[in-house]
């Protein structure tokens, strides 16, 4: 939805903050892919390469902080336009919290590739593959300010739980059956519940969006999977 305003110049404001959150969530999401892509593969070189971009992101986003500062105090916006700039504020703490937990699942992908693969790392992936699809699908509805799309979103994070869930029960059943396989499934909780917690970000910049176009906030219940599962590194202590 485009607002024109008298001064030009407010507009061309706008579409730079637009642009910058665009552009970081484009760097956040070739993070994850990134990341994903360096587990699957074994690629130590890759990984390196994300948790290196990880500062870019990191610039972007105090860049945005800088650029609203300015906006709310030369600008004085009300109504979209204020929802606008503070969304936009909120969205890129959620992408910079994103590129971090893909710098995580990076790290975690340079441990695995110095030990034997284990069976349940195929099932990493199809979730990585599910949130990304997610964080590009909350992306698009930004910059579309499609409020449809990004109520769609919303509802996905509880299929990225039920994911989850049934991927951390299939770690926990390998490490039962072989303790040789713990340190591995160990690693591959962290990276997973990762993952999931990108999903909920996405799921946050979704509720933004909702706010931004429809001025009101979303009054369902977030939907969740169907448990409550522990934190793997309560696991890594116990072991």
């Amino acid at each position: 939805m485009t607002r024109e305003h008298t001064v030009r110049s407010y507009d061309e404001e706008l579409s730079h903050l637009t642009n910058l959150i665009a552009r970081m969530g484009g760097l956040a999401e070739a993070q994850l892919d990134g990341a994903v892509q360096a587990l699957i593969k074994r690629d130590s070189d890759l990984a390196s390469r994300v948790i290196a971009a990880d500062s870019k992101v990191d610039e972007i986003e105090q860049e945005v902080h800088g650029f609203t500062v300015r906006l709310l105090a030369l600008r004085q916006p009300v109504a979209h336009d204020l929802r606008m700039i503070v969304g936009a504020l909120k969205i890129s703490g959620d992408l910079e919290r994103i590129a971090d937990y893909a710098a995580n699942v990076a790290k975690r992908a340079l441990v695995l590739n110095q030990i034997p693969p284990v069976k349940p790392t195929a099932g990493v992936p199809r979730l990585g593959r599910l949130v990304q699809e997610i964080v590009k699908e909350v992306l698009d509805a930004f910059v579309e300010q499609d409020n449809e799309k990004a109520v769609k979103v919303w509802k996905q994070d509880e299929e990225v739980d039920d994911m989850y869930t049934g991927l951390f029960r299939e770690l926990i059943t390998y490490m039962m059956e072989d303790p040789r396989n713990i340190t591995a499934c160990i690693h591959l909780m962290f990276i997973a519940k990762n993952i999931e917690r990108i999903g909920d970000h996405a799921t946050n910049i979704a509720e933004t969006i909702h706010f931004l176009v429809q001025g009101t906030p979303i009054r369902e219940s977030r939907p969740k999977g169907e448990s409550i599962l522990p934190d793997p590194s309560q696991l890594a202590k116990d072991n």
